[in-house]
């Protein structure tokens, strides 16, 4: 009986801290985005109010949200045509260079980010795309890559192949297998890997930084310019609506990120 209260308490108390360390973050964020006034060493603020919702709103912040999305969703089409294709050849055929290409595209995330991005500003500069969305695009392509041909070689890998040869046994093209058999089976992996890439180019900064500032400012660029600016209410109000798709987006890469999809690159 007392290991049971022990083993009960010890939950209790897990669950107790998982829930401060998550919901401790955020109350001071919602906090923050309401107070008008709040000084130490006040534990909460002396006033509340919208004043700081509207200025942002009313301000250039949803035109960095609408820029943030776009750029977010062409990285993730570009991703997409880049990479399921060669998933696909990856996970099914008999590559020499297999472990090496998937090494490679691993390689953007190996090492720092800044070096990586530094290094990559001195050619955007040589092509004239520093300060442009088309540069912030290509930027973004260095790390969206790494995580969508890593998911769906694992996705192409969980998909028989009895399945394609099956249709190819009566009579269907291998173009045709693909488009009509393999797709359709993938669709929750690309699914998957889209939501993947889309946060991360959603929330991506450093690169967005040294590329595009100070003409192309993003959601993160924005809440770092107030941050910078020590305007706490305005970094917060930010925060909370950049957070808010990507807790929707992960509800739904839950749903259709399977666990067999993952497993399936080690048998692959």
């Amino acid at each position: 009986m007392s290991q049971m209260i022990t083993r009960m308490s010890l939950k209790v108390i897990g669950y107790a801290a998982a829930l401060l360390i998550i919901v401790g973050p955020l109350s001071s964020l919602v906090l923050w985005s309401f107070a008008e006034k709040w000084y130490w060493p006040h534990l909460f603020p002396q006033d509340f109010g919208l004043f700081y919702w509207k200025k942002v709103l009313d301000g250039t912040m949803l035109d960095s949200l609408s820029l943030s999305f776009g750029i977010a969703s062409l990285v993730t089409l570009l991703t997409l045509l880049l990479t399921i294709p060669l998933s696909y050849m990856l996970a099914r055929f008999h590559i020499p260079a297999r472990a090496i290409i998937l090494i490679i595209f691993l390689l953007p995330q190996a090492f720092p980010q800044l070096p990586v991005f530094s290094n990559a500003l001195v050619l955007m500069y040589k092509w004239d795309l520093a300060g442009t969305v088309t540069g912030v695009v290509l930027i973004h392509l260095v790390g969206a890559l790494v995580f969508a041909v890593w998911t769906l070689v694992s996705v192409f890998n969980s998909i028989p192949v009895s399945l394609e040869e099956a249709a190819v046994d009566v009579g269907a093209s291998r173009v045709r297998v693909f488009f009509t058999v393999t797709l359709p089976l993938a669709l929750p992996g690309i699914i998957a890997a889209s939501l993947l890439v889309f946060l991360y180019s959603l929330d991506e900064f450093t690169g967005s930084l040294l590329i595009g500032s100070p003409f192309v400012i993003t959601m993160p660029i924005y809440m770092y310019n107030s941050a910078m600016g020590y305007e706490m209410q305005v970094s917060s109000i930010t925060a909370l609506l950049l957070m808010l798709p990507g807790v929707i987006l992960l509800f739904l890469l839950e749903r259709f990120l399977k666990s067999e999809y993952l497993s399936a690159f080690g048998r692959g």
